[in-house]
């Protein structure tokens, strides 16, 4: 069964709720660039020959919580 929009407190829910999904959506797609530029930095810092170990301590994380920085910022495309 089908519930329709019944009144304008009604109408207003389901437009709220449309603008916080947008809202939601496009969080969601700046949080991907953000990872994708963190794992390019990271991998920068690597490259120069910085340890995982020695980023976490700079960040104050642990080294694990570097290597899922790196794990979230790859291309799921490959």
């Amino acid at each position: 069964m089908s519930k329709y929009i019944e009144s304008p407190a009604h109408a207003q829910l389901i437009a709220k709720l449309k603008e916080v999904r947008a809202a939601a959506i496009e969080h969601a797609r700046i949080a991907r660039e953000l990872a994708r530029e963190r794992r390019q930095l990271i991998d920068a810092l690597l490259a120069e020959g910085f340890s995982q170990s020695d980023l976490a301590r700079e960040l104050g994380v642990t080294r694990q919580a570097i290597q899922k920085m790196v794990a979230a910022g790859e291309d799921r495309s490959r």
